[in-house]
């Protein structure tokens, strides 16, 4: 793609390798700009090599400054980068045809390289360790504490005591509020044998990983392992339905499929055993610089899935005012088949 401007700080890193949180970054035929104010001008000089940096009191003067000097005629952008107003300043007095193509970075970057994936596996490793912590604090201190407290110390063992960022706020739900996809922190409290979900990720090198668990609540055996054994009946045979749409979408995702193939591979199950209308969400997303990326693995995506392309699967199903089940695990397309990060 030759010309284009972009200002979404992950999709300028990927082109640079540094980004911040005031930049518009433009290429023109290879001739590439990093436009950014003084406070982030000695970072953006050092750790840029393949872009000039310019310093700029107003972000869209310079960069109109340098399309006039260019003399293009037309130039890719994605509307979801830019507000109203910053748009219309840009485009004012400018001869120039501004082509809308939304995602285009994400789209971009939907394969990813072999250097992407070993970061992303590092970040899921790294998570799985953060999951672990967390299992060990409960077990030892967290009976009795609430959600919200539960969910500070989510955050506190993901990132090491603060050495790595979430990828994400993380999601902490006991019981009913499982049932909840994107549940919010509540005063509930952490009794034994309570359903408990956490949906949890950190960065590494800025790439995210991403991973859900649902648990028995147990002094001496919680833990997050995939094996569940609840005393509830009801929990149970949920948690083997949604477990087994899970392993289903995994073991038989191949490359070549269309993502919706691979969504039906999970809702199928759910579908079969009576929960269609519980499992509300699709069954996956791309993973990598951002938490939400292409490809999405929903029951209209048309996209082929190919190697080197990285996404969740992550049934769920939520029953309101009792509890919900969500199994994720984020998986990389290698050989033709999903493997588990």
């Amino acid at each position: 793609m030759g010309n284009y401007i972009l200002k979404d700080e992950n999709a300028v890193y990927y082109e640079c390798g540094y980004s911040c949180d005031n930049v518009t970054f433009i290429n023109l035929e290879g001739d590439r700009y990093f436009i950014t104010d003084a406070r982030y001008t000695i970072e953006a000089n050092e750790n840029i090599t393949n872009a000039e940096v310019i310093e700029s009191k107003d972000l869209i003067k310079s960069a109109q400054t340098v399309l006039k000097k260019a003399k293009i005629k037309k130039i890719t952008f994605d509307g979801n980068d830019f507000s109203f107003e910053s748009y219309s300043k840009l485009v004012n007095g400018l001869n120039i045809k501004f082509v809308n193509q939304p995602s285009f970075s994400h789209k971009k970057r939907i394969i990813k390289t072999k250097k992407e994936i070993k970061y992303l596996t590092k970040a899921s490793k790294l998570g799985r360790k953060g999951f672990s912590a967390l299992a060990k604090y409960i077990r030892k201190n967290g009976f009795d504490q609430d959600e919200s407290f539960l969910h500070f110390k989510a955050i506190e063992k993901m990132t090491q005591t603060g050495l790595l960022d979430v990828s994400f706020d993380p999601i902490v739900a006991i019981n009913e509020n499982s049932a909840k996809p994107h549940a919010l922190p509540t005063d509930k409290k952490l009794i034994v044998n309570d359903l408990l979900l956490v949906d949890a990720g950190v960065k590494y090198k800025r790439y995210c990983s991403d991973r859900t668990c649902t648990a028995h609540v147990d002094f001496e055996k919680l833990n997050f392992k995939r094996e569940q054994k609840f005393k509830n009946k009801k929990q149970q045979k949920i948690y083997d339905i949604v477990l087994k749409a899970q392993l289903n979408a995994i073991n038989k995702a191949r490359s070549g499929m269309k993502a919706k193939e691979i969504d039906a591979l999970a809702r199928s199950v759910i579908e079969k055993a009576g929960y269609a209308k519980q499992f509300v969400h699709s069954t996956g997303h791309g993973v990598g610089l951002d938490i939400h990326e292409h490809p999405y693995i929903n029951s209209k995506s048309d996209v082929i899935i190919e190697d080197g392309m990285v996404f969740t699967i992550e049934p769920g199903i939520y029953l309101p005012e009792e509890f919900g089940v969500r199994i994720e695990d984020t998986v990389v397309m290698k050989n033709g088949r999903a493997v588990i990060l």
